[in-house]
């Protein structure tokens, strides 16, 4: 077993909350902010079960950018 510190993210989408991994490609919600990211390490811990190498992205001092953007 190896033990691994993960970095996420989590927004209110709607009724529900998102949590989102930002070592791995992998998202999840709940209806509150706990319920999304246990719902979350459940769903990295499962991830990782399967994947015999999983490999981890090191963040470091991630930003939030906001942007304009126009589309049709």
């Amino acid at each position: 077993m190896k033990l691994v510190s993960i970095d996420s993210v989590i927004w209110k989408e709607g009724k529900h909350y998102v949590a989102q991994c930002l070592n791995l490609d992998i998202s999840s919600f709940g209806d509150t902010k706990e319920e999304a990211l246990a719902n979350l390490k459940e769903a990295v811990e499962l991830y990782c079960e399967d994947e015999s190498s999983a490999e981890f992205t090191t963040i470091e001092n991630p930003e939030i950018i906001h942007a304009e953007i126009t589309y049709a």
